[in-house]
């Protein structure tokens, strides 16, 4: 399923949405020019790698020079391909714009911010041993679409999902859609801790703490927000369920 748009309009234009997508896609153009060996060098460098966290004497000293901190916010904008950049900055716009509508752009920013470090904790705890870097900014993007999912669960998202070449256009409620996707995250954690290990694969935990972490986070981001909220759930003129 490919999500295309949803039916909650922006009041106001989501110049923080706007200007995350833009910073993420420079820093990827930048990724892009370097040689691949350097490209690979910024990726441990840059990216969050759990043993550098618990043990960063068991790595190359050149691996530490980031220190334990740095990682779990530079990784945020790191992406692997280009399709991996497309596929996160369309989740971002898709929800992002409404999320910082609701709460305001600075506190979108630390909200993107926060949700994405929690992510990378949850990550580190759940591999604890792992060498290899994650990076990409779907684990921030998890806990807006955990916000999204407790803000407009009513909202329609309008789905695209290809039957043998022939495409099919649905518009399936925000709680079902986001919903389905945390659960399939959560499947795949669960299933990952009866494999070989997370290394080189998805990092299911980081998705499902940035979800979760959204999910609850965002009540506090709310409190003395501007009121401007549009179909949001607890509103009269508006029952989703």
């Amino acid at each position: 399923m490919i999500p295309l748009k949803d039916d909650i309009p922006s009041r106001y234009p989501p110049f923080m949405t706007i200007s995350l997508m833009v910073f993420t896609s420079l820093i990827f153009m930048f990724q892009k020019s370097l040689p691949p060996d350097q490209m690979r060098k910024a990726f441990y460098l840059f990216g969050l790698i759990p043993l550098r966290v618990f043990s960063p004497a068991s790595l190359p000293e050149a691996l530490t020079k980031t220190g334990r901190l740095l990682p779990f916010v530079s990784s945020i904008f790191l992406h692997g391909n280009w399709t991996h950049l497309i596929g996160n900055m369309w989740a971002l716009w898709l929800f992002g714009d409404n999320i910082e509508d609701r709460i305001g752009s600075f506190r979108f920013l630390l909200f993107y911010l926060g949700t994405g470090v929690t992510a990378g904790v949850v990550h580190v705890l759940s591999n604890p041993a792992g060498r290899v870097p994650a990076i990409g900014a779907s684990g921030a993007i998890a806990g807006v679409m955990g916000a999204y999912f407790l803000l407009y669960p009513g909202a329609r998202v309008i789905t695209l999902i290809p039957i043998f070449f022939i495409p099919y256009f649905l518009r399936i409620p925000a709680f079902l859609y986001l919903g389905g996707w945390f659960l399939t995250q959560l499947w795949g954690g669960a299933i990952s801790f009866l494999g070989p290990g997370q290394e080189g694969g998805i990092a299911w935990w980081a998705h499902v703490g940035g979800f979760l972490t959204g999910l609850f986070a965002v009540r506090f981001f709310l409190l003395n927000a501007r009121n401007r909220c549009y179909r949001c759930w607890y509103e009269d003129e508006y029952r989703p369920w």
